[in-house]
């Protein structure tokens, strides 16, 4: 069999110069030499498919013929396509995407001999896949953790058993408000104020942990030095987009910017069927060249979750990251991942990178925005790692093992803050979380209105994620241990729980110390006022505190200041959560879209990268 440098120097495709540059990357990045003939603008992908097809004696096809149909095949069978790249043509006839001869090989040992082989491109293959296959996979992208986990599936919000625990509750409640209003006042006012100054402690303790060196260090330029291009894997990489092709610019030009062998990089953009503008834009670019655009079936619900699964079985790689339009990540944040990957156990299946903003400076909400997430990112989720309990992911930039997250049925598709229940899924299903010491810059919300949008379906996924896992709360409690679960109480229903009842203690307070009233007294025996006063205090007090230290690591001194009008920022939260909890019964699964490129960084930033 002749080589395929030979075949293309007889052709005159590429120069002897070219060989022996192709053969040196080779050598360096471990990846097939037409990969790299493709990949560095010497070869167009059908001259190598051409050439490809002449080295192992078999005919290519540039184009393939519409009529094929694949409503036939089984599910195995269509999984074994989407994952070896191969399309039936016919009984006889089998068309081949990406042909090497060790692919062959193992074509034959599953076809037989008698198959005959044609090579085609991949973009035609993948063109017909999701064609053929569409409604297949636009089933799976939307029913298969519900069919296969249905336990884990937000498709129903709240179970039989968990309506019953409700009611009950409820009727107790209102006989004896009834009956006993004050006694029951005091009770309420004991729980409220205890679930506080234990919530207070739990977030103490994950600002102290979270502050220790340590937890920076993870990995060091040192152990990227020893990083060769060769012994990486190759990574998916899902960029979801709705409605947003002004943005387009930016995530293209951060994805070129990765310090990542090219060839081993599987991009694709996730379109919606309906999103004609921005598929337009895309293919401006020229995006379907070098980047494949998954174009997803319109079906309900129309989540950011369900385009990432309808993706997934698509994806080539061992590992797989996801990247908001917007995105500006670490240009070393793969092989970051990949080395933690590595040196962690067996049962690690995703981790997540730090995210920050770009525009911080931007107005008050963005300051304020910066802050909460400098807190949350760089204290508290490192926090929970050490503690090994439950990592509720952030909505971008979280790198999975790509065969465990099929394992786990992907992302729950009627759940609008799909990431944090991934990450507690994960931990079920006996998985570890990990963080990296790596950020991804996004863009803040600009926008008082595009926030609340944001922040109320964010809510509104905590309490889908805590009504779903705590199913069977016993269970839960037994399969991830006594500290993970009181982590889940305080750190899923904890978030939301004390965004709901904020607004009621300001008011309280609020009124009594404008009206002197004495009408609550009997809510407020002595230790309980104690208590409650150090609440309000020292509990505000603290939050403000650390809202102030979380923007040390990052050096942001002069979000500061800032920190002083923090209560005024609960409150916008505790609005978005009365919002998220009136959606939860009224309409659930509706995905708000929050709207990208408002910002005037932004705007320069497309305009620098386009």
């Amino acid at each position: 069999m002749s080589r395929l440098g030979e075949i293309l120097s007889a052709q005159g495709k590429i120069t002897l110069e070219d060989l022996t540059r192709a053969l040196e990357l080779q050598r360096q990045r471990g990846v097939q030499l037409g990969q790299i003939f493709v990949q560095e603008g010497i070869l167009r992908p059908e001259e190598l498919d051409r050439a490809l097809a002449s080295q192992l004696g078999l005919s290519y096809r540039e184009k393939l013929p519409d009529t094929i149909g694949l409503t036939h095949l089984t599910a195995s069978e269509a999984r074994r396509c989407l994952d070896e790249l191969v399309l039936p043509l016919s009984e006889s006839e089998l068309a081949v995407a990406d042909v090497t001869l060790e692919k062959v090989k193992r074509l034959r040992a599953v076809f037989g001999t008698s198959m005959e082989f044609v090579v085609t491109s991949r973009f035609q293959l993948l063109y017909h896949l999701h064609i053929g296959l569409r409604e297949h996979l636009s089933h799976l992208s939307v029913y298969a953790l519900a069919s296969s986990y249905p336990h884990y599936s937000a498709a129903r919000v709240i179970v039989g058993e968990q309506l019953l625990v409700l009611y009950v509750l409820a009727s107790a409640s209102l006989l004896w408000l009834f009956f006993a209003p004050w006694s029951f006042l005091l009770a309420l006012n004991v729980l409220v104020t205890i679930f506080l100054v234990v919530s207070f402690g739990f977030k103490f303790l994950l600002a102290w942990k979270g502050s220790h060196r340590s937890v920076d260090l993870k990995v060091g330029p040192q152990d990227l030095a020893q990083m060769k291009d060769a012994g990486l894997s190759t990574y998916t990489i899902l960029v979801p987009m709705y409605k947003e092709p002004e943005v387009l610019p930016i995530i293209v030009r951060s994805l070129a910017e990765l310090d990542y062998p090219k060839e081993k990089l599987d991009i694709k953009f996730v379109l919606e069927e309906d999103d004609h503008e921005t598929q337009a834009r895309a293919r401006e670019l020229c995006l379907g060249e070098k980047m494949e655009i998954v174009v997803v079936p319109k079906s309900h619900p129309k989540t950011k979750p369900k385009a990432c699964n309808y993706a997934l079985q698509f994806a080539r790689g061992e590992y797989l990251t996801i990247y908001d339009a917007e995105d500006k990540p670490e240009p070393d944040q793969l092989k970051k991942a990949f080395w933690v990957f590595g040196q962690g156990p067996r049962s690690l299946a995703v981790v997540q990178a730090r995210l920050n903003f770009f525009n911080d400076e931007e107005n008050w909400l963005t300051r304020m925005f910066t802050m909460e997430y400098s807190l949350w990112f760089d204290f508290y989720l490192p926090a929970l790692e050490r503690l090994n309990v439950p990592i509720p992911l952030g909505g971008t930039s979280n790198h999975f093992r790509t065969d465990y997250l099929r394992a786990v049925g992907g992302w729950d598709p009627f759940n609008v803050t799909e990431d944090a229940d991934l990450g507690i899924r994960f931990t079920q299903f006996g998985y570890t979380v990990g963080v990296v010491n790596s950020t991804t810059l996004e863009e803040a919300n600009t926008n008082y209105g595009n926030w609340i949008r944001q922040r109320s379906r964010w809510i509104k996924g905590y309490m889908q994620t805590y009504l779903v896992h705590m199913r069977a709360p016993f269970k839960l409690w037994n399969k991830i241990g006594n500290r993970a679960f009181f982590s889940f109480q305080f750190f899923i229903g904890g978030t939301f729980l004390t965004a709901l009842v904020t607004p009621l203690l300001y008011g309280v307070f609020g009124y009594w110390l404008l009206s002197g009233t004495d009408v609550f007294d009997p809510m407020f025996v002595e230790p309980l006022l104690y208590l409650s006063l150090l609440n309000l205090l020292l509990g505000n007090a603290f939050f403000i505190y650390i809202q102030m230290v979380g923007v040390f690591k990052r050096k942001k001194y002069h979000l500061i200041p800032w920190a002083l009008t923090t209560p005024l920022y609960w409150l916008m939260l505790s609005r978005a959560a009365l919002k998220g909890l009136w959606q939860l019964f009224t309409n659930p699964f509706y995905w708000e879209k929050t709207q990208h490129g408002l910002s005037k960084m932004t705007k320069q930033l497309v305009k620098d990268a386009s």
